[in-house]
């Protein structure tokens, strides 16, 4: 028979735990871990565009279309908003009709922003990043891989935490419930170097290549998504543990008691 206190603590864990999970799987898809705001610029050539859709595009290439396009950066993606009004040159030469002026008493429409976005591969996930210099970047090169692979480990260990808590209801035992509690202590840990990893590597993508004058960097929504799914796992894990460590000293004495 499971106290009231414990049954509580473990039916709270586990939405916490849900909603971290659901957190950092959002954060994870979508691509504004991080955002560059720009100034209007010249009108983008077709060269450059095809250049960034390009899915086996040179960071530095990349980095600078970002930079000047108003672009956003995610652990899977890479996206640029073009003005859809000038965001391409014409091909062929041909000539390009300038805008007029805005006459109308109401005001004018603002452009529009389009959005295009680029995944990353696999391969550019694992690839080796490079300095001005050509010299090979170690620490960026191991800080994005990180940035890969620790929230699908954290998503695991969650998942794996999971199987363990229906097996200890189906064995109706409540000591697995310890395992659950460290499982979510490492995934929250997991989640907090995806972070950490993430925040610094853009840091050092920016001293690499400098931004140009007026452009500025944000964390965007996705990644307050993943530092929110921390302190949620960490949340729960404490809960688990306590109720796995409270519910043991409670139960030790009275299977003593029955005994003897």
């Amino acid at each position: 028979m499971v106290d009231n206190r414990y049954a509580t603590a473990l039916v709270i864990g586990s939405v916490l735990s849900l909603l971290a999970t659901v957190y950092l799987s959002v954060a994870m898809g979508t691509q504004y871990w991080f955002q560059y705001s720009s100034p209007p610029t010249e009108p983008v050539n077709q060269s450059q565009m095809t250049e960034f859709k390009n899915s086996e595009c040179e960071e530095k290439i990349y980095s600078k279309a970002m930079f000047d396009l108003n672009g956003t950066l995610g652990l899977w993606w890479r996206c640029i908003q073009p003005d859809s009004s000038s965001d391409v040159l014409p091909p062929d030469n041909e000539s390009r009709a300038q805008p007029s002026e805005c006459t109308h008493p109401t005001g004018c429409q603002e452009p529009k922003m389009e959005t295009s976005c680029v995944s990353f591969t696999l391969s550019q996930q694992f690839e080796t990043k490079y300095q001005l210099s050509e010299k090979e970047d170690l620490l960026r090169t191991y800080l994005w891989r990180f940035q890969f692979l620790l929230p699908l480990v954290s998503l695991a260990l969650v998942f794996l935490s999971g199987l363990v808590g229906v097996c200890a209801c189906l064995c109706r035992s409540f000591t697995p419930t310890l395992g659950v509690g460290v499982l979510h202590f490492l995934a929250g840990l997991c989640s907090l170097g995806t972070i950490c990893c993430f925040r610094v590597g853009v840091d050092l993508l920016e001293k690499t290549y400098p931004l140009p004058k007026g452009v500025e960097g944000s964390m965007g929504w996705s990644l307050y998504l993943a530092l929110i799914s921390f302190p949620l796992q960490m949340m729960a894990a404490a809960l688990f543990l306590w109720a796995a460590k409270s519910h043991r000293k409670n139960y030790t004495p009275m299977v003593v008691y029955r005994v003897a």
